[in-house]
């Protein structure tokens, strides 16, 4: 497995103009580890295991040639992030809590039993989305979706601070994100 340069996204997306801005020699897979660990904050070894599953998926194809959100939905799921269908909102639900949980976080739902199948009829994935983005952001996270082409809803979290390299890093891989309140 090969490390990119040293990335600290504490470090790298200031609020300056300078700041702002992808270095245009980034290479595609330095783009992808530097949006491994905004993805996984506080847990380099899971962002090195997904790079080294990034890179073993790659299989000798240069990273500028493939849709790399794709490829990471692939080795970042239920681990860093989620792809669900958008009816499937159950599963959803689950996903979100399992991200949340590997922060000690939880998602206050609204109701007693979020996978109760009432629940579930009456509520939307986009509400559901919304709620998960509100309760995230009461402890510093972001819960992000991106475009997927499809009916499915995809995303993953960050801590609110990295909102900045967040919004810098995906696009510079062809990845359209938002955040999931939106």
């Amino acid at each position: 497995m090969t490390l990119p340069d040293e990335f600290d996204p504490d470090d790298n997306y200031t609020d300056d103009a300078e700041g702002d801005e992808i270095d245009d020699g980034a290479s595609a897979e330095a783009l992808v580890w530097q949006l491994l660990l905004v993805i996984n904050p506080g847990d380099e070894d899971a962002a090195l295991q997904q790079f080294a599953a990034f890179q073993d998926a790659l299989a000798g194809a240069d990273a500028e040639d493939i849709d790399a959100a794709w490829l990471l939905k692939d080795v970042i799921d239920w681990k860093s992030g989620f792809h669900v269908e958008d009816t499937a909102r159950g599963t959803l639900i689950d996903a979100i809590t399992e991200l949340a949980a590997r922060y000690n976080l939880a998602i206050d739902w609204g109701v007693e039993d979020p996978t109760d199948d009432a629940f579930l009829a009456a509520t939307t994935t986009a509400e559901l989305l919304e709620t998960a983005h509100d309760q995230l952001r009461l402890d510093g996270y972001t819960l992000w979706t991106w475009e997927t082409g499809s009916h499915d809803v995809a995303g993953w979290m960050t801590l609110s601070g990295d909102d900045t390299a967040m919004r810098i890093l995906a696009p510079a891989l062809g990845i359209d994100v938002r955040p999931a309140a939106g």
